[in-house]
């Protein structure tokens, strides 16, 4: 009974042992999620941020007035990084100054928070000076988020310990979550949100609180696109960075800008003042590094085909690189072409296809909501959330002042009784033994207005002190007039927002740096001589091309244990496609396989096949051959080989697969094939238009071909002419084929998605061909209906 006992106590520990830990990785995701990575679409800001920035007002460190003065002088980026640690943000000095350094990089952020002086890194990688070298104070835009903070407009919250209270946001006059941008990685979330500039993003607010139903497109008429800090140019089409605000995540590709300068007896270079953002001056040299003087690969004793033409096209063009960068040119990196001669677009066209001049940006608009829920969201919903929580604080600040507006006339109402009977006052001052009491009986007033008459001094009972009062409680109900009007009128409280977006845009707007301009991605192809070859691919995945197409498969000679998976006639310039199991499709150009005597190489060299993925099948051909794609599963589609083609070597994912169900051969579309013909292993035929299959150049899952029984999968689906070949096995084992012409077609001619009809040619069918071409096809009333 005993042992009964502990057992049971134990698994009780042990099941509250995993409750306690679910529920502590719980908290600390969101923890991560709320408190660390993600920006709140309200100020823009990640906590950190919010409170260096709080932080440095607190401690003097403002920026300049409206009257012109230069604000305080900078301070030991230490001593902010203390003062951020001590009272709001118990984590790591060396995170908290880095978050201050990038807050101060122009090249990091659109509208840099931070006024840095010092060494504060490069955008080639270089790192800030260590916290005691460098100052920092704030710059003058960081007023947007912190002018109002004082008015009422937040809410505030207890720091880590509860001696003192920081903001839970910053009342931000823009919406900086776009202005800005973010990237961070969470738990199982990331954002990367793209800046903006800040005249663009202030137009399309103008526009929604004039026209809360205006489209994506209206709004992307001024506001067409991001605007990193480094400029570049956009050259993904408007209809790609639409897509990626309509749902809030995606990529846009991304190139370098560049002019070419003209040099003395002719010659000329090209010159590239603007870099993409994530790339580097360093790193485009590094880039250069490696194509001119590749490393051999892993397990490799000689260059690949593709690192030497790569190699050869690099060294023929580019004579010279310098990096020219300085103090007066952030950027500039030369490039001194080999001839004069030659063309600069092509040269360009060169550099951008091997260097990091040219790339993508993902983006992904992932930030915490105002709800407090991390959510990637639409462009439209980020500017709708945020000019609705823009006026909520406006709100919030018209109370607040007519709050104070108020305390103040009951003040000056109190002072305008006293002066109006100054004698009687100073009488019962100076007679009553109570005189608070005497003066709220005598006159009315309340116990706050007498304790300011009994404190007011002498000089402030002068006539010109009346006028004073007069005149301040005329301009004061003036003013709370005002706000009684924008808190009773939401038309008046949008026009009023409309103003202070129009007067803030203008203060701090600039002109757009990235240009935008779609144009094709450069795609540059090693020049291959195009001629005949055959690809000679094995069952275990070695493939080689040899020359001609008079291979004889029987000549072939292989490793021990592995045999011919297949011969394929096509030309040195078109691709060969593996596909995986998984439904994934690696893309291997024909150029790069191996010639010669040899076994050829692994499909592994060539492609990062994924782990646990095997590769089923393969086929080869010119860019626009069609393929006919099915499953065991009963589901297929068409698509052209161009569809499947990636220039990953990690491949892409094409094809969607049932659990358990496996991918039949690829089946190459001849011309003068109209009809599909599917086959299960019961003997199931079914015959009808290859029209009813439909083209899906992004893969997928595709149309039922025909419908399957459990234990009855789909051995074959063949794209054929007039005349079928079938291959089975008959009784005893012995294989035969047969071809089976129009007339017998008919009874199994149906319409797709059917189960067809038991043929009684084999006892066990295995295979289907088309055999119009080697079989006479018989009479025309032949004919297959279809």
């Amino acid at each position: 009974m005993t042992a009964s006992m502990t057992s049971t106590t134990l698994d009780d520990d042990a099941q509250n042992l995993g409750l306690y830990a679910r529920q502590a990785y719980l908290e600390y995701a969101l923890s991560v999620v709320k408190g660390r990575a993600l920006p709140d679409l309200r100020d823009g800001q990640k906590p950190v941020q919010r409170r260096i920035v709080y932080a440095m007002q607190r401690m003097g460190l403002g920026f300049g007035g409206s009257n012109g003065s230069q604000g305080a002088r900078p301070v030991k980026s230490a001593r902010v990084v203390g003062d951020v640690l001590g009272r709001f943000h118990p984590h790591g000095d060396q995170a908290a100054y880095d978050a201050l350094v990038r807050m101060a990089q122009d090249f990091s952020q659109r509208y840099p928070l931070i006024d840095g002086q010092g060494n504060f890194g490069s955008r080639d990688g270089d790192g800030a000076a260590a916290m005691r070298y460098t100052e920092a104070r704030l710059a003058p835009i960081a007023r947007l988020l912190l002018d109002e903070i004082d008015d009422g407009t937040v809410d505030f919250i207890a720091n880590y310990d509860g001696s003192t209270e920081e903001p839970s946001c910053l009342p931000a006059r823009l919406p900086f979550v776009l202005l800005n941008g973010a990237s961070g990685i969470a738990v199982g979330l990331a954002t990367e949100i793209a800046p903006h500039n800040l005249d663009e993003v202030a137009q399309a607010c103008v526009l929604l609180l004039r026209n809360r139903l205006a489209s994506l497109d209206e709004v992307m008429a001024v506001l067409p696109g991001p605007d990193f800090p480094g400029g570049g140019q956009i050259i993904s089409p408007a209809a790609d960075i639409a897509e990626v605000y309509r749902s809030g995540r995606g990529s846009l590709k991304v190139r370098a800008r560049w002019t070419v300068e003209e040099l003395a007896r002719g010659q000329w270079q090209l010159v590239v003042t603007e870099l993409p953002p994530g790339t580097s001056s360093q790193r485009v040299l590094q880039d250069i590094e490696e194509a001119t003087n590749p490393r051999l690969k892993a397990g490799k004793k000689t260059l690949s085909s593709e690192q030497t033409q790569i190699k050869a096209v690099v060294l023929g063009a580019l004579e010279n690189v310098r990096d020219e960068s300085s103090k007066d040119a952030p950027v500039r990196l030369v490039f001194e072409p080999r001839s004069r001669n030659q063309s600069p677009d092509e040269f360009a066209r060169i550099l951008l296809a091997h260097t990091g001049l040219e790339g993508s940006v993902a983006l992904n608009f992932t930030m915490i909501g105002v709800d407090g829920r991390p959510v990637q969201k639409a462009l439209l919903t980020v500017l709708h959330e945020w000019l609705d929580e823009r006026l909520a604080v406006m709100r919030r600040r018209c109370r607040h002042r007519l709050g104070q507006i108020e305390a103040r006339l009951h003040i000056l109402e109190g002072r305008h009784t006293v002066l109006l009977h100054i004698d009687e006052v100073i009488a019962i001052i100076r007679e009553s033994d109570e005189p608070k009491a005497a003066l709220m009986a005598r006159f009315a007033l309340s116990e706050r207005q007498a304790d300011d008459i009994l404190e007011i001094r002498l000089r402030q009972l002068a006539r010109l002190e009346f006028i004073k009062i007069e005149q301040e409680m005329a301009k004061l109900k003036a003013e709370k007039e005002q706000l009684e009007a924008l808190l009773g009128s939401d038309d008046a409280l949008r026009r009023q927002l409309i103003h202070e977006i129009k007067t803030d845009a203008k203060q701090f707007a600039d002109a757009r740096r990235t240009l935008i301009q779609a144009e094709k991605r450069t795609v540059l192809d090693v020049r291959v001589v195009d001629e005949p070859v055959t690809v000679v691919v094995s069952d275990k995945g070695w493939l080689r091309a040899l020359k001609g197409h008079e291979v004889q498969p029987s000549g072939l000679s292989f490793k021990p244990g592995d045999s011919l998976y297949g011969t394929f006639a096509c030309r040195s310039v078109d691709t060969l496609l593996a596909l995986g199991s998984d439904g994934r499709v690696y893309s291997v150009p024909v150029a790069q396989l191996p010639g010669g005597r040899g076994d050829g190489q692994p499909v592994t060299a060539l492609a990062d096949i994924a782990s646990g993925t095997r590769i089923s099948h393969y086929v080869a051909g010119s860019a626009d051959t069609r393929l006919l794609l099915a499953s065991s599963a009963g589901y297929g589609l068409l698509a052209d080989i161009a569809d499947m083609v990636s220039r990953q070597k990690a491949g892409k994912q094409f094809l969607t697969l049932d659990d358990g169900a496996s991918l039949l051969r690829p089946e190459a579309l001849r011309p003068g094939q109209s009809r599909v013909a599917c086959l299960s292993r019961s003997g199931r035929l079914l015959v009808y238009a290859l029209s009813e299959i439909k083209h899906q150049p992004k893969g997928g899952k595709g149309l039922t071909l025909m419908a399957v029984d459990e234990g009855d999968p789909l051995i074959a689906a063949t794209p054929f002419a007039r005349v079928l070949g079938i291959a089975g096995l008959l009784r005893g084992g012995r294989e035969r084929e047969d071809l089976i012409r129009p007339l017998a077609l008919q009874k199994h001619a149906g319409v797709r998605a059917r189960k067809g009809r038991v043929t009684d040619t084999m006892q066990k069918p295995l295979r289907l061909w088309d055999a119009s071409d080697s079989a006479a096809d018989g009479p025309g009333s032949d004919e297959l209906p279809l």
